[in-house]
């Protein structure tokens, strides 16, 4: 097995998550299989229980696992569908070290940061190894900043490992930033000469240095890092700020040839990259032919982030439809002050995301309720396909107090309920309905024809509320249709509404799934029907 370990200097937000995708890519399409994964220094076990203004938005794996948003990018980068395996926080870390000193795992031992605590996160490293034979390569991704007294742990048992595995089966790679100082009019290398001494403090020496830059990167500037940093020139790597689309990263990076001096470094033998297909993607996501505007209707819509996943989605779908995708981002709390027709307007889709709380959730009724009846395509995700079924209930049958249990506990009316399985937990972390579940698809539904026909599907949930059995037959006696149901509970997954363009709401997160060339196909159809609608 080959290893490449990101690190990062100077200031956070750099790109290291999007640099270990696109090596990711650029290795793939060299014919390598990868797998990445991401450690991370927070206590917190997992980003589970953080705000999105935190840490963004928490990607759920296959598997349950709820992890960094940055998981996502290496799904949507590669072929990899990962599991818990590619994630660990130093949360996880010390958990484990204190199970294992209270299980008397260590014979009375002394417990240390090292060896213990550093044993801990390369066990993972073996872990990923044994779990993924078949993988030529495996990136880690180290978050924080070098320097950053909660990474330290992290760094020295890299050290370690690289000593374990010997260092012709490792390549460090640090990624750090070029500023521009603009009085002066020129870039100043300092700051990562003195990031990669702090990295060689620790007993680390970077193979690669990847130059975070607004600007491209001249022979004068490659040669004075290389000196002070102790790499080959042709081992500085400029990574410039992409114009349209972080799909361009990939095909930026490879203009210095990344993939080929990784596999200098570690030996590795493989093709010349043929990114052809790519290059198709990211042409039709820079030069679309149509346009079309969909108003994402939310809670955090001030922060990108929040959902992250859902923007590339339909970015990915747009691409399909050769379409730009104009996102009009919607404070929900706006449409309950102002009403929906004068916040959201005339729009081509509405699509209402997921989320947890009261707050808002009013305004995303007001939205669900304006898109049914101006037969506006309407997509809901989670509590979106929640919303959708709480404004069916009062305003087509006629159960004014219909609601959830979530906001409102002693409503008469719980058309959303809180799970069986869910009464009386008390922990917030790992405890809700998570990971990819099996459910069946209805035939004559829109959603069965936009999955080819199927009548079986896998998809990811993140939740802890669902679709109350009891007010089923009422609904669907009112017109909603059922288009999907889960196969050993019977829960409900769509719902839909037959005489409508397009409005279909799904319990699941399909955001989860999209790739490039391959977005989710309820992402497809609504775009779609977004476009369609004039």
């Amino acid at each position: 097995m080959k290893y490449i370990f990101v690190t990062g200097g100077v200031v956070s937000s750099l790109g290291k998550g999007l640099a270990a995708a696109s090596i990711g890519t650029l290795l793939e399409h060299r014919g390598l299989k990868v797998q990445i994964q991401k450690f991370d220094p927070y206590l917190n076990v997992d980003p589970g229980t953080m705000s999105p203004y935190q840490h963004g938005e928490v990607y759920v794996l296959d598997d349950g696992a709820e992890t960094d948003l940055d998981l996502g990018h290496y799904e949507r980068f590669t072929h990899g569908n990962f599991s818990q395996v590619n994630s660990l926080s130093s949360g996880q870390v010390f958990e484990n070290v204190i199970k294992n000193e209270r299980a008397g795992k260590y014979l009375g031992a002394t417990v240390q940061f090292i060896p213990h605590v550093t044993d801990e996160i390369k066990a993972r490293l073996q872990l990923a190894t044994e779990s993924n034979p078949e993988a030529d390569v495996i990136i880690t991704e180290i978050g924080g900043t070098v320097g950053d007294i909660e990474g330290h742990l992290f760094l020295e048992a890299l050290r370690q490992f690289a000593l374990d595995v010997g260092k012709e089966n490792v390549c460090f790679i640090h990624v750090t930033l070029l500023p521009m100082v603009r009085a002066a009019g020129e870039i100043k290398t300092k700051p990562t000469q003195q990031s990669v001494a702090k990295l060689r403090e620790i007993g680390i020496q970077p193979d690669i240095i990847i130059c975070r830059t607004e600007h491209d990167l001249d022979d004068d500037n490659r040669r004075k890092i290389a000196m002070f940093c102790n790499v080959q020139k042709d081992h500085v790597v400029a990574f410039r700020d992409v114009e349209n689309t972080i799909y361009e990263c990939p095909l930026d990076l490879r203009k210095d040839k990344i993939d080929r001096l990784v596999s200098d470094v570690l030996n590795l033998k493989s093709e010349t990259p043929d990114l052809s297909r790519w290059e198709n993607f990211v042409h039709r996501l820079v030069h679309p032919s149509q346009k079309t505007t969909i108003a994402v209707v939310g809670k955090y819509i001030e922060l990108n982030d929040a959902y992250k996943s859902i923007y590339e989605s339909l970015t990915i779908a747009g691409a399909e439809h050769d379409t730009a995708i104009e996102v009009i981002k919607i404070d929900a709390e706006d449409i309950e002050q102002h009403g929906a027709e004068k916040i959201i307007g005339k729009i081509g889709g509405i699509l209402v995301p997921g989320g947890f709380g009261e707050r808002g959730t009013e305004g995303k009724i007001l939205a669900a309720q304006y898109a049914r009846e101006n037969k506006i395509p309407y997509f809901g995700i989670c509590l979106g396909m929640q919303i959708a079924t709480i404004e069916f209930a009062r305003n087509v049958c006629g159960i004014t107090e219909a609601n959830s249990t979530e906001f409102a506990k002693e409503t008469p009316h719980p058309v959303i309920s809180l799970q069986e399985e869910q009464q009386g937990i008390t922990d917030m972390g790992a405890s809700m309905r998570l990971g990819s579940c099996e459910s069946s698809l209805l035939p004559g539904t829109k959603s069965y024809e936009l999955y080819g026909q199927t009548t079986t599907i896998h998809e990811r949930h993140r939740h802890r509320w669902e679709f109350n059995p009891a007010y089923r037959e009422q609904l669907e006696a009112a017109g909603l249709t059922i288009a999907s149901v889960s196969k050993d509970e019977g829960l409900v997954e769509i719902i839909e509404i037959p005489d409508h363009p397009f409005f279909i709401a799904a319990q699941f997160h399909p955001e989860f799934k999209s790739k490039p060339n391959s977005p989710h196909p309820i992402f497809s159809g609504f775009v779609k029907a977004s476009l369609e609608n004039k």
